[in-house]
């Protein structure tokens, strides 16, 4: 069972072992009504041109349904493992986005390519190089943020914000959100316009062993987003700040097996939602609406395909009673 047939509206690539592009490519043929996005795509490494190439190529395979999401990773994966600058991250990204919007105006809009700033440099487009403009529009583009720099820059230049699955509600609700609507207004956009994208870390399963074999593998995966300092605040929002310290220095003798060890019950609860599928959807709305405008599952293990058909359907019910209450 795909993930249309389960319920859901889109599907996200992350960048993690494998190039983030390329399977959106086949999801857009083989489920055509999927929104497809990468959720997210590292800029740095790449050049803006061929991002932006990439990302024509895919609202046109798509039909007008692809999002570039873009992110910046951070400094030890930037400059180690892909080998290239991390300076003043948030100026880089925000001039990035920047670059890639005036490839956009330029296949779209007929604008001449003119981008010259601080980092990047475009002022060559002829004729064989432009793609031509889309039937169906340019695509969206929304960054994954989450210190205060960046989550700024996504409310001056993106579409929308990717929130990190690794996310706890008072961060959004008391951090992010608020610095997402500062930076909004103080460019003159309005909060109709920008989408506030919240992935949210499952635990669920058809059964009791089900159940148990999630709640461990979000552990570990909790344990391991935790070991990184930039990801501290979402943990300092729930009272756990002390504790990322502990988790980095495992990492830094090579004790990856131990992390999990240190992240108890309620660290898990702070972090997950947590149900039985008939459960599952009541509890993500009682969390995360009023809040997201838009809802990824972040659910890293197996899991029957058919289990996600009852989390989707009591999902879409449990989103629409609370706006019905709310209008």
């Amino acid at each position: 069972m795909g993930r249309q047939e389960a319920g859901f509206d889109g599907v996200y690539s992350l960048e993690g072992s494998r190039d983030p592009f390329f399977p959106l490519l086949l999801a857009s043929q083989a489920a055509p009504a999927l929104d497809i996005s990468t959720g997210i795509a590292v800029a740095f490494p790449r050049n803006p041109y061929h991002v932006a190439c990439q990302a024509w190529d895919l609202q046109r395979f798509s039909e007008g349904r692809f999002s570039l999401g873009l992110g910046s990773q951070v400094r030890a994966h930037i400059e180690r493992r892909f080998g290239v600058a991390f300076d003043r991250p948030a100026a880089r990204m925000r001039e990035y986005i920047m670059a890639v919007r005036a490839f956009f105006d330029c296949w779209q809009d007929g604008e001449a390519l003119k981008f010259e700033g601080e980092f990047f440099r475009h002022t060559l487009m002829t004729p064989m190089f432009n793609p031509g403009p889309l039937d169906c529009g340019r695509p969206r583009i929304v960054l994954g943020a989450l210190g205060p720099a960046m989550t700024a820059v996504a409310g001056q230049v993106a579409d929308g914000l990717l929130v990190h699955p690794f996310n706890t509600v008072p961060f959004l609700r008391d951090v992010q959100l608020p610095a997402v609507n500062k930076s909004l207004a103080k460019a003159g956009r309005r909060r109709e316009d920008f989408v506030f994208n919240v992935t949210a870390i499952c635990i669920t399963g058809a059964n009791e062993e089900q159940m148990r074999a999630a709640y461990e593998g979000v552990r570990s995966l909790l344990a391991f987003y935790g070991s990184t300092p930039a990801y501290r605040r979402p943990m300092e929002a729930v009272g756990y700040g002390e504790l990322q310290p502990e988790l980095n220095k495992l990492t830094r003798e090579n004790r990856w097996d131990e992390l999990p060890q240190l992240v108890d019950d309620s660290l898990v609860e702070h972090f997950a939602v947590i149900g039985e599928p008939q459960q599952l959807g009541a509890r993500l709305a009682e969390r995360y609406a009023g809040l997201a405008d838009s809802l990824g599952i972040y659910a890293p293990y197996a899991a029957e395909p058919g289990l996600w058909q009852e989390v989707t359907a009591g999902t879409r019910r449990a989103f629409t009673e609370h706006e019905g209450n709310n209008a």
